[in-house]
């Protein structure tokens, strides 16, 4: 079995839900009472969300490649960075890096297309969803991807920084994303992804106007899959 390598800690709310997701993926495959080879590191998200409202992009690329480089020597086999507003700066950590960067658009899109969609729309923080990296990628991969409309993507980013992060599930905010996604769904999407790791705490992708993607689940996912095959670890090109 590969060794997984986390960053973590952006939140603490959903890595522990990579951490439980991976390991019931492993024991599931392989039985027993098997779990994975995981390697952590959770950092303080207080100094990851100063770096975001500053802008500070570099800081934040420098802090989450010296994680990974120091996962790396401990002996990953992948990285993960379990959050999508930090895939922002994920080229630049995979480009240090030996090893693959398991990385969640990629993965997020492959989803969507095996499961015959094209037009997505994206709920996420306002990184993600107004910077580009995310809806950019996807179109590159052969998809149409859709943001909400300003003052929806306001609520979206609050309810996950204000509530989410916090351990704070509130009916409220679920009605709202709710209401968020029909109104996609009018306009022409045909599916949602859940483009932040803590939605999956707030909204069942199964119970929803739209088909939905969790982009922890399928993470996740992709993370067990690598561990238990059998090729050799190669660095993944960005």
């Amino acid at each position: 079995m590969k060794t997984i390598g986390l960053i973590g800690g952006m939140s603490f709310e959903s890595t522990a839900v990579y951490y439980r997701l991976i390991n019931e993926l492993v024991r599931a495959e392989l039985g027993g009472i098997a779990s994975a080879e995981v390697l952590m590191h959770s950092v303080n998200f207080e100094e990851i969300v100063g770096y975001q409202k500053a802008g500070r992009w570099d800081l934040a690329e420098k802090r989450l490649a010296d994680c990974a480089l120091a996962l790396q020597v401990a002996g990953a086999d992948c990285i993960l960075i379990c959050t999508n507003t930090m895939h922002l700066v994920a080229d630049g950590v995979a480009a240090r890096l030996d090893i693959p960067l398991l990385h969640i658009v990629d993965e997020t899109a492959a989803a969507i297309k095996a499961a015959g969609f094209r037009r997505p729309l994206l709920l996420a923080t306002r990184y993600t969803m107004e910077h580009g990296f995310y809806t950019d990628r996807m179109r590159a991969l052969g998809l149409d991807p859709r943001v909400p409309e300003a003052d929806d993507r306001t609520i979206i980013h609050d309810v996950i920084f204000e509530e989410l992060c916090a351990g704070a599930v509130k009916d409220a905010s679920r009605e709202a994303y709710i209401a968020i996604i029909e109104k996609a769904r009018q306009a022409g999407a045909d599916c949602v992804i859940l483009g932040c790791t803590e939605i999956c705490l707030l909204l069942d992708p199964d119970a929803l106007p739209l088909p939905g993607f969790d982009s922890t689940t399928i993470h996740s996912r992709a993370a067990a899959d690598f561990a238990l095959s059998a090729e050799p670890a190669l660095k993944l090109a960005i």
